[in-house]
């Protein structure tokens, strides 16, 4: 059967592989959809058309590794595991294809919020320029914040008779977590095409993400991507409301979170593995964009 460019939210289930286990049902779901899929191991390449909600594919079982592609690109390499997420915005459909790594059976989770409670979302967030803003396409990405959001909302999908206030609540929060971290205002809000197409958005901070502790550099990003320094500077800036030094500063210190969270690390191995040999310049840093030393946030997890 051809795939369409676009589908809707209630049929894109029917374009993914893997056999559906449990889904979302009843007048509770108003606001959000969600479906738990169970994974074949391997999967040759299937094209899934676009939304135009917001789409979150969440792992919760199983280690893969993944591939995506957008109009014929280049194929982008994730490896993701339990707790892993892609994020989808409205856009082009794109071809998917993975191959399981582990023995443990492969399982996802797919959520799709409604447009009127994003956009409700949107305002409480840009107020004004809500118009203006868009959501980002990201893959393979860990999120402590949004998983337990997300759990509450599957274990109510497997109740006999959801609450509609709680569903709406838990939507809620999760649309306005996105808004406060996966949305920038950008002037390819406005409908103007961007030079920058996502393939190489995505290649560039995929690249950046897996070699934190690398010294930056604007030029090395910016040949990854096939152009001059200024306008990569610009049109990044453009695509993720950060001058890509701040971008990256922003994925260290998330690194350096989850770690002092998740390991027994010091503080001075954590500072060096995100890329911080002088931990007094790490901590200032990290108390500007937590308000807490390291040290105090780690006692507070």
């Amino acid at each position: 059967m051809p795939v369409p460019e676009t589908t809707s939210a209630e049929a894109i289930d029917s374009y993914a592989v893997g056999r559906i286990v449990a889904a979302s049902k009843g007048p509770a779901w108003k606001d959000v959809r969600l479906s738990v899929l169970a994974l074949p191991p391997v999967a040759e390449v299937f094209t899934m058309p676009a939304v135009t909600e917001p789409f979150l594919v969440w792992t919760t079982s199983g280690e893969a590794e993944t591939q995506e592609r957008e109009n014929n690109g280049p194929w982008l390499t994730s490896r993701v595991k339990k707790g892993s997420m892609f994020l989808t915005a409205a856009g082009a459909p794109y071809d998917f294809r993975y191959r399981t790594l582990t023995p443990e059976p492969y399982e996802v989770v797919l959520v799709l919020l409604s447009l009127p409670l994003f956009n409700e979302a949107l305002q409480e967030v840009f107020g004004a320029n809500a118009a203006h803003a868009r959501l980002r396409d990201v893959s393979g990405f860990a999120d402590p914040h949004l998983v337990p959001l997300l759990e509450q909302l599957r274990a109510e999908a497997a109740r006999p008779a959801s609450s509609r206030l709680f569903v709406r609540g838990l939507a809620q929060a999760i649309a306005i977590h996105l808004a406060r971290n996966y949305t920038a205002l950008t002037d390819a809000a406005r409908g103007e095409a961007s030079s920058l197409p996502g393939f190489k958005l995505r290649r560039v901070t995929d690249w950046m993400a897996e070699n934190l502790a690398e010294e930056f550099s604007l030029t090395r990003l910016a040949e990854q991507a096939g152009m001059s320094d200024f306008h990569f500077n610009r049109l990044f800036k453009r695509a993720t409301g950060l001058p890509p030094l701040q971008y990256q500063i922003k994925l260290r210190l998330d690194a350096a979170r989850r770690l002092l969270r998740e390991t027994k690390k010091s503080v001075i191995t954590i500072a060096n593995e995100v890329g911080y040999s002088n931990p007094s310049h790490f901590a200032q840093l990290f108390r500007k964009e937590t308000g807490l030393s390291p040290t105090n946030y780690r006692r507070q997890r």
